[in-house]
């Protein structure tokens, strides 16, 4: 017989054993999902104090946006290294080499990336907060690896991989998303073990981002296309090949900027970074005024608005974003291009509307949101999983497929994967810190 001495000090070393392997982990999921909820209240409030700040001026941004990108490039290079950009290359490094994550995935990472982006969308900045939450939720995730007694690489790999994870699922509130996320872009392979880990983390944090922001799709419900049929067919190549060009064309500006900007640009671009986001603003905020304020943000009200309420763009929307989005991202102002590109996808299927009427306007923009999307990160599953959750598209689950499929190896055609090249050259251009 045990003394019942004996079996609390039993049932209390249980206990002790269980938050060491599964408590830290669950604890870190659960602020994932509240870090990801707060990061997203604090850029809607950013954009809604520039947009109150353009009502009462509409030439305010001529002045604020490129003083305010110069302000976070100088922000970001002093102290916030490595959080330049949308953050998924970065993580997609430290998966690569763990001997980067200390100085792409940190506390002061975390923090660098939710306060300049919130100055970036504070300026009217063409960016997102999608690419952003999953560093952020991979930092989050990798700081807890302080919990266990006893870390290794391989404790450490799999939190960084499921808080990227749980970040995507719970910016989009998409849990299929995140997990196909974490397999198809973020390693590229999927290993048995992995699956649990990756599928608590995004229950978690997806479970207190529903409890904090309630059930919602993050577009809404469209008007599906109804029954598909053959004489479909040609719309869904015409926006298979259209939204393919066009993603592969902006991956490859950004990939080989040497070989069509102007030298004295890079230049500058190169030896003062300031000065050349100072400029970006000027054009961004430009394109602005000529839009007449639709480019500014990450355009997911303009997506939205044409999904459910049918709010045609005007038909050089797609272009201005693009440019916007080109301008933004050249700065190196943390910000993401999951929204953007969902935004300029809609635009192109603003644009084929005017053309054909065979599928109905919220319907066509779906397509191309998807195709664009899909041509980006050159990720067809993950793109047409997030699309199909964040619309309810169940109904259009063959031709958003075949959209995503398509349009990917046409930018597969023109140039490689966008977020694996730049993680390339971020871990050529790290230091390599000692092995430990």
């Amino acid at each position: 017989m045990f003394s019942p001495l004996h079996i609390a000090d039993r049932s209390a070393r249980r206990a002790r054993r269980l938050w060491a392997n599964y408590g830290i982990f669950w604890l870190g999921a659960v602020l994932v999902g509240l870090v990801s909820v707060a990061y997203a209240k604090i850029i809607d409030l950013g954009f809604e104090l520039f947009r109150g700040m353009v009502s009462h001026a509409f030439w305010l941004p001529i002045v604020i946006t490129p003083v305010g990108a110069a302000l976070a490039i100088w922000l970001t290079r002093q102290f916030f290294r490595g959080a330049e950009g949308s953050g998924i290359p970065q993580v997609i490094a430290t998966l690569e080499d763990g001997r980067l994550s200390s100085a792409l995935l940190s506390l002061r990472i975390m923090i660098g990336k939710i306060v300049v982006s919130f100055l970036g969308i504070l300026c009217g900045f063409t960016i997102g907060r999608e690419g952003p939450t999953v560093q952020i939720g991979a930092s989050l995730m990798y700081a807890m690896r302080r919990g266990y007694r006893r870390s290794s690489k391989h404790i450490e790999r799999q939190l960084a991989l499921a808080g990227a994870a749980a970040g995507l699922a719970a910016a989009f509130n998409t849990p299929l998303a995140g997990v196909v996320f974490a397999i198809e872009e973020l390693t590229r392979s999927f290993v048995a073990r992995n699956s649990g880990t990756l599928i608590t983390a995004i229950i978690f944090s997806g479970v207190v981002a529903l409890g904090l922001q309630g059930n919602y799709l993050y577009f809404g419900r469209i008007q599906a296309i109804g029954q598909f049929h053959l004489a479909l067919v040609p719309v869904v190549i015409a926006a298979s090949v259209i939204s393919g060009v066009a993603g592969g064309a902006f991956c490859w500006l950004l990939l080989n900027i040497p070989r069509w900007m102007p030298a004295r640009l890079v230049d500058i671009r190169q030896a003062q970074p300031v000065w050349f986001a100072f400029l970006c603003g000027i054009a961004i905020a430009l394109i602005g005024l000529v839009s007449g304020g639709t480019t500014f943000g990450s355009g997911y009200a303009e997506a939205r608005g044409l999904l459910e309420t049918h709010q045609a763009l005007s038909p050089f929307y797609a272009v201005l974003k693009f440019c916007a989005l080109i301008a933004s991202y050249l700065s190196g102002i943390p910000g993401g291009i999951f929204a953007p590109s969902l935004a300029i996808g809609a635009g192109l299927g603003n644009v084929m509307s005017l053309v054909t009427s065979a599928i109905p306007l919220p319907s066509l923009a779906a397509l191309c949101m998807v195709g664009y999307l899909a041509a980006v990160t050159q990720s067809p599953i993950t793109s047409f999983v997030i699309v199909m959750e964040m619309i309810d598209g169940h109904e259009m689950v063959l031709p958003l497929m075949a959209v995503a499929l398509l349009s990917s190896q046409v930018s597969k055609a023109l140039t490689p994967s966008f977020y694996h090249t730049l993680a390339h050259r971020f871990r050529a251009s790290m230091p390599r810190p000692a092995a430990q």
